[in-house]
């Protein structure tokens, strides 16, 4: 199995290229972008140094799955699927916070609560929960989206009041937040599955927002398996899960927390294989159809040929 970890493609009219963690974003022109999926991985804001393959594929698939499933809540960036591991969409201007939204108390928000704080970006959480809790109503999160390092939890007065994004299109994010959530789990529920959390990024495009990026994946999402939830719940055991945790969960035992000094574990093919094997798992679950490997013998060459086809087709 290959990965695709770095891109470097030239395309007609390109006007510039962006390298976040996972994604390589070329700018077309001034109406356009392609966003490719790579397959890096990042936990802890640290880009790790395997590729895992077919992670791609398996975020690209299923974020376009989840914005053709959502356009009817708003309009989204996304034109077209050029690649199983690019899509092509609109160009727009970011705001620069991520919407996360939160219906059971687990990861970061757990290891706040667990350090004894009981307020998280501004919003009040009830005592005596315990891991892995629902709580009486989805919260949302918000943080900082930063260009280079860790985001920042931030509250809703401190975007308004620093100007971040204006009220009245924070309080219409937030709209669009809880509408998307409650998308999400109703499509996840029909699966089996929990949508625990996850974040959503929008922008805005001659005035109107649109979502963008990427919706619902295991990469800005976590799920549980809605069967023997409440049993494992009462008994205090971990919930079996399908998301980016179990990485996490992983370079922790292993002495990493994206801390100076810490040195990421290494990443043996058997560990590599065990990841990529998560992520086809998930696909599975919440498409609920086989996931179908797509020609991995030139991955770059593939995927210029796709998106510069399509591109001569605008």
């Amino acid at each position: 199995m290959k990965a695709l970890t770095r891109t470097d493609f030239r395309f007609p009219d390109q006007q510039s290229k962006y390298t976040g963690k996972v994604r390589d974003v070329y700018s077309i022109g001034s109406d356009y972008l392609v966003m490719v999926a790579t397959d890096r991985i990042s936990a802890f804001d640290v880009v790790l140094p395997e590729g895992i393959p077919f992670k791609g594929q398996v975020l690209n698939q299923i974020a376009s799955r989840f914005l053709d499933a959502t356009a009817d809540i708003l309009p989204n960036w996304k034109i077209a699927e050029v690649d199983p591991m690019a899509t092509l969409g609109l160009r727009c201007e970011p705001f620069k916070v991520e919407m996360v939204i939160r219906g059971y108390l687990t990861g970061h928000a757990w290891r706040e609560y667990k350090a004894g704080k009981r307020t998280l970006c501004g919003v009040p959480l009830p005592d005596g929960m315990v891991e892995n809790q629902r709580f009486p109503e989805p919260i949302i999160t918000p943080t900082t989206k930063a260009d280079e390092g860790h985001d920042e939890d931030i509250s809703k007065e401190e975007i308004i009041a620093r100007g971040i994004v204006g009220k009245e299109d924070y309080e219409q994010l937030e709209a669009y937040t809880r509408a998307l959530f409650a998308r999400g789990t109703a499509m996840a529920a029909e699966k089996g599955l929990i949508l625990v959390d996850t974040k959503y990024e929008f922008g805005k495009r001659d005035g109107r927002i649109l979502l963008m990026d990427e919706i619902h994946t295991p990469d800005s999402s976590r799920y549980f398996y809605a069967e023997g939830y409440e049993e494992r719940l009462a008994r205090g055991e971990h919930q079996k899960q399908l998301s980016k945790e179990f990485v996490r969960e992983w370079l922790m035992a292993n002495g990493f927390q994206g801390q100076a000094g810490q040195k990421v574990p290494e990443m043996t093919p058997e560990v590599v294989a065990g990841i990529t094997d998560r992520y086809i798992e998930l696909y599975e679950h919440i498409v609920g159809e086989p996931f179908v490997k797509a020609e991995d013998t030139d991955l770059a060459a593939r995927i210029e040929m796709n998106i510069t086809n399509f591109l001569k087709s605008l």
